[in-house]
């Protein structure tokens, strides 16, 4: 375990997870992830996505999100991070959507960001989704996120063009983990 949460711990995003990609990447959970896209990715492509992201020199840093009692649900990471700017864009999924909008993807966004702040010494964190996405809007908000930016009319999806939007969270802006913890009231589940 990398560290321990209040719904969930991050792994080491390994086999347990890659067994579950296939399935979580066919799913309805993509749709909200790729801003509105729908993937059919075969277990082959999955594989060759691998392969290549082993041999890029600016690789993308993956957690396994496992809730406590040893399910896994998805991951967190970063998609990029340039050393010299200090700043992570962030990625995450939930692939088993009863877990949705439970405090598990807050619990782990919480961990992450530490981890990012307190670790990699980075100074700023941020994250794209599109306006329809209005789970991931509200998360932002109550994460203590800063609207950034607005692109309209970025990306096509159930039927309508929607603007994709922008957030982030400068190191000065964030009160710790444990503050924001209490803050939302997170408690363990059981």
């Amino acid at each position: 375990m990398l560290a321990e949460g209040v719904l969930v711990d991050l792994f080491p995003y390994g086999k347990k997870f890659l067994d579950l990609e296939h399935r979580w990447f066919n799913s309805e959970g993509v749709f909200w992830w790729a801003t509105g896209g729908h993937w059919f990715i075969t277990r082959s492509i999955l594989e060759l996505d691998r392969a290549e992201r082993e041999s890029d020199p600016n690789p993308r840093l993956a957690f396994g999100l496992q809730t406590k009692d040893g399910t896994p649900i998805g991951l967190i990471g970063i998609n990029t991070l340039p050393y010299d700017h200090r700043t992570a864009l962030l990625t995450a999924f939930i692939g088993e959507p009863e877990y949705w909008g439970g405090g598990y993807g807050t619990d782990a966004l919480l961990l992450l960001i530490e981890y990012i702040f307190d670790w990699l010494d980075a100074r700023k964190v941020w994250l794209m989704t599109m306006s329809l996405n209005q789970r991931v809007v509200r998360q932002m908000e109550k994460v203590g996120f800063v609207f950034e930016a607005r692109r309209r009319q970025a990306t096509w999806a159930a039927g309508a063009w929607h603007d994709m939007l922008v957030y982030s969270l400068l190191r000065e802006e964030w009160p710790g983990r444990a503050a924001m913890v209490e803050r939302l009231g997170l408690t363990p589940r059981g």
